[in-house]
C-alpha cells in the first residue's frame, strides 16, 4: 500500500507523473458517461439484495475515477454493469448508463459485442482466468485485431508486436508465441492491458489491475495506464480498495459503501476534506510515515462489512459509525453538494 503524506499535490502528482497535460482535455467539458440511479439486484434466500444501490456517476473525457472501498462495496459490480457483464443471476433493475448520449441498458447483444470490442475495455482483477491457456497470446491478440479491428490477419500480427512493445513487454516479437503460464503475473497484467487497448477505447474499466503485483511492479503498471490515457485520449474508471494508488493515479474519486456512493468528487477535496465518516475511517487506516514514526498504530474501522441481504435502514456505514445517532436510521443516502465539485450522503458531518 502507498503512503499518503503530501495531498495538496496530489492532484498535479498524478498527471504530472504521465506528462499528462489534463488542461487540454479539460477545456472540452464533455461528458463521456453518465450513469443514473443504478441498482443491480442478486436473490437471496428469503428475498432480494441490492449489490448497487441508485449509483450515480459522472465520467467526463480525460477523467480518471477512482471507485474506493472494502470489499463487496459494489466497485466491481458497477463496473461489470457499464459493459453489461453481471454474472448471473444478477441483474440490473433500475437506472440508466448513458454513454455518449446512448443508453446502454437498453442495448441488445449483437450491440454490446461491438461496444465491448471498440469502446468500452475492461481489465479484470485476475489475468490468469481471463486468458486462454491453449492459445498463446498472440494468437487471441491477432484474433481481436483481426475480428474487430477489420485488419488482416499479417497486419494484425504486426499490430500485435507494437502493442506487446508499448505495453513493456520484453522481445515482444518472441513473446507472441509464448502461453499465458510462461508469462510472470506483471508480464500477464500487460497482455490483458494490450488487449484492453488495442482498438483505442474510449474508456477503459480497470478492475484492481495491480492485485497481488509487488509494488514495483504496481507503479510500473498505473505509470503505464496514465501514459495510454494521454496518448489514446480515453477515461478511466479504477477499481481500488487502496486509497494510496487512488489518491497518486485518479482526478476525482467516488468511494462505495454497503452498494451505495457516499462520497464524490476531486481527488484533493475528499482527500483533504472528507466529508462522511466512512472516507474519514478510511482514510484514517492509512499509513503515514510521520504517524508511524512516532510508533502509533493504524487506525482500524470497527465491526464489519455489511452484509448487503441485511442492511439497516438509512445509512448502512451506521453499525460502524463512532458518529452514529438515531437519525442516521432515516437518512436517503442522496448525495448532497458539500462545495462546487464535492458531494457527501451525510448530512449531519458538517455539523459536528
Amino acid at each position: 500500500m502507498r503512503k499518503i503524506d503530501d495531498l495538496a499535490n496530489l492532484e498535479s502528482e498524478s498527471n504530472s507523473s504521465a506528462g499528462f497535460h489534463l488542461d487540454s482535455i479539460k477545456g472540452t467539458n464533455r461528458e463521456l458517461l453518465s450513469i443514473q440511479d443504478l441498482s443491480v439486484a442478486f436473490p437471496s434466500d428469503d428475498d432480494v439484495f441490492l449489490a448497487a444501490n441508485k449509483v450515480n456517476l459522472t465520467v467526463e473525457v480525460g477523467d480518471v475515477v477512482g471507485l474506493v472501498g472494502e470489499s463487496g462495496s459494489g466497485k466491481s459490480i458497477t463496473c461489470r454493469s457499464i459493459i453489461r457483464l453481471v454474472p448471473r443471476p444478477g441483474e440490473i433493475v433500475s437506472g440508466s448508463i448513458m454513454f455518449k448520449g446512448r443508453d446502454l441498458v437498453g442495448l441488445s447483444a449483437s450491440e454490446l459485442r461491438k461496444l465491448r470490442s471498440s469502446e468500452i475495455s475492461m481489465i479484470f482483477q485476475d489475468p490468469t482466468n481471463c486468458l486462454n491457456p491453449v492459445f498463446t497470446i498472440g494468437q487471441e491478440l491477432i484474433a481481436i485485431l483481426s475480428q474487430f479491428g477489420g485488419i488482416s490477419r499479417s497486419d494484425a500480427r504486426r499490430r500485435g508486436v507494437e502493442l506487446f512493445e508499448r505495453v513493456g513487454i520484453p522481445d515482444a516479437k518472441r513473446r507472441m508465441s509464448s502461453y499465458p503460464h510462461e508469462l510472470s503475473g506483471g508480464q500477464r497484467q500487460r497482455v490483458m492491458i494490450a488487449f484492453a487497448i488495442a482498438n483505442h477505447p474510449s474508456l477503459l474499466l480497470a478492475d484492481e489491475p495491480t492485485t497481488a503485483l509487488d509494488v514495483t511492479i504496481q507503479d510500473q503498471i498505473l505509470r503505464l495506464l496514465l501514459e495510454l490515457r494521454s496518448e489514446i485520449g480515453m477515461s478511466i474508471i479504477l477499481v481500488s480498495h487502496d486509497m494510496g494508488v487512488i489518491a497518486h493515479t485518479c482526478t476525482k474519486i467516488a468511494v462505495m459503501y454497503g452498494g451505495h456512493i457516499v462520497e464524490s468528487g476531486s481527488v484533493q477535496k475528499v482527500l483533504k476534506h472528507p466529508q462522511h465518516p466512512y472516507t474519514q475511517a478510511l482514510l484514517s487506516a492509512v499509513p503515514r510515515l510521520a504517524r508511524n514514526s512516532n510508533g502509533s498504530t493504524l487506525a482500524a474501522i470497527m465491526g464489519s462489512p455489511p452484509d448487503l441481504s441485511a442492511l439497516p435502514r438509512g445509512c448502512p456505514f451506521g453499525p460502524r459509525c463512532k458518529f452514529v445517532t438515531e437519525t442516521c436510521s432515516e437518512i436517503s443516502m442522496h448525495l448532497d453538494q458539500v462545495e462546487p465539485g464535492h458531494w457527501s450522503a451525510c448530512p449531519f458531518i458538517r455539523k459536528r
